[in-house]
């Protein structure tokens, strides 16, 4: 059978798969708030590492090198979970495609929660010496790898479950729960910083968000042992029984054109994104000497931007379709890359205020297209490795190089230069998705046997 689907012209072939069954309201805020709450927990213990790094762990762990290398090095190991996240997405892809969402989404959860509260029970270099820094990368590889694996399971719980009419809005809860933990992370960082000292701060409060992470656990835990499994796996898997093949032996050799546009798609949401997150909370306080308070602040107003543009990226799509959406916000990227650092070197705390709100306003209108897009390029039997190892692989490249090189960059030729990086990012991202066909609307209980997405 031949079937046209309105949304893509191109013929495709299509198993007939029928569960007479539409989502209720109730159940859809219901996973939602599932896939909301368990990406919170993951991101914000991700992102506390990022802020940590800005503006602790080049002291408390790299003292030896001095303030501009340790700085550099501190950022490298933010990379490191970025590198470790598409084994991540291999690794619980694997088992989410082979076992269902739901018990490898608890998995990742459980990984992540025991490697941050390590983090921050862990002693410094002044108390262990070159261990120190040996166990934090260790267990940054530990959290790359939960939060390489937690993506696409939340995304896919939020897309498999929703009304394909409104897939986009549904599925951007997803990252709209990570815009809302980096606003989360860096307020918490905002209140240690109000009411501790510097010194006090330095020697122990950058723990104190760390170890709170054990109660956000234990919620995120309660969660997602109420929620069920998705109707799309469930058929998936009964029709398994009569098919075999490893899902990322599948991914790649029917999804790797998928997999590598899917990624650069989305490295522009990453490059801004994370250097919003990242590099310029050190950016502010390091070359701008702006107060610490009022950068954490500036970042909290756009991570709470982020989200708001996220919902936006998200409910557009189901309008005007997540190519466009995501055309126009890599679009926009290219002239804003070149023109952040100009903004934020004028040294007011409104100019930071601006490139922070800007920055976010477009990386949150592409992280909010991301979960229906990628979940729709992909067939039900290999959909967690193939859109979790898209979405890591962008995350690599765009969410672990830029802040790397910025402090390296910038130290030698200056912060515009770094704007023509970012916008390079940008034209990336652009030529990417003009490479890609429209999915939206596509019907993921439905599994193409042939993918002709690209």
């Amino acid at each position: 059978m031949v079937k046209k689907h309105p949304a893509d012209p191109t013929p495709v072939e299509w198993r007939s798969v029928t569960t007479g069954l539409e989502p209720a309201p109730g159940k859809m805020r219901k996973v939602a708030f599932a896939s909301f709450m368990g990406t919170v927990i993951e991101f914000y213990d991700f992102s506390i590492y990022g802020t940590a790094a800005a503006l602790i762990f080049a002291n408390a762990f790299f003292p030896a090198l001095g303030e501009h290398a340790g700085t550099v090095v501190s950022f490298a190991t933010l990379g490191v979970a970025f590198v470790a996240r598409p084994l991540g997405s291999i690794l619980f892809g694997h088992f989410g495609d082979r076992l269902g969402r739901k018990r490898t989404l608890i998995a990742t959860m459980s990984l992540m929660g025991v490697a941050t509260v390590l983090i921050g029970l862990l002693p410094t270099a002044a108390s262990i010496g070159v261990v120190a820094p040996i166990v934090l990368v260790l267990l940054r590889v530990g959290q790359g790898l939960a939060a390489g694996g937690e993506w696409a399971g939340a995304a896919l719980f939020t897309s498999e479950n929703s009304p394909r009419e409104r897939r986009g809005f549904w599925a951007m809860f997803n990252n709209l729960g990570g815009a809302i933990a980096n606003a989360l992370a860096l307020g918490i960082f905002l209140v240690a910083a109000l009411y501790m000292s510097d010194s006090t701060f330095v020697a122990w409060g950058w723990r104190v968000p760390f170890l709170l992470s054990v109660v956000l656990v234990a919620v995120g835990l309660y969660v997602r042992l109420r929620i069920e499994e998705t109707t799309a796996f469930a058929i998936e898997a009964k029709r398994r029984r009569s098919t075999g093949g490893l899902p990322l032996r599948q991914a790649v050799a029917n999804g790797w054109k998928q997999i590598l546009l899917g990624a650069g798609s989305l490295v522009m949401a990453f490059s801004l994104g994370y250097i919003g997150i990242a590099f310029l909370t050190n950016y502010g306080t390091a070359a701008l000497h702006l107060t610490r308070p009022s950068v954490l602040l500036a970042g909290i107003v756009g991570n709470l931007i982020n989200a708001l543009f996220c919902m936006i990226g998200g409910t557009l799509s189901d309008r005007f379709g997540r190519r466009k959406v995501l055309l126009a916000a890599n679009a926009l990227g290219i002239p804003w890359a070149l023109l952040l650092f100009p903004v934020l070197d004028i040294g007011s705390l409104g100019a930071f205020y601006l490139g922070m709100a800007v920055t976010f306003m477009i990386a949150g209108t592409g992280f909010g297209v991301a979960g229906s897009f990628l979940s729709e390029m992909f067939p039900t039997r290999y959909r967690y490795t193939a859109a979790g190892l898209a979405y890591s692989l962008s995350g690599v490249l765009g969410g672990a190089i830029p802040p790397l090189a910025a402090a390296a960059i910038i130290g030698s030729y200056g912060s515009f230069v770094f704007g023509i990086f970012l916008a390079a990012y940008c034209l990336v991202g652009l030529l990417c998705t003009l490479a890609l066909r429209e999915t939206r609307g596509r019907d993921l209980v439905e599994a193409p046997s042939t993918e002709r997405l690209s």
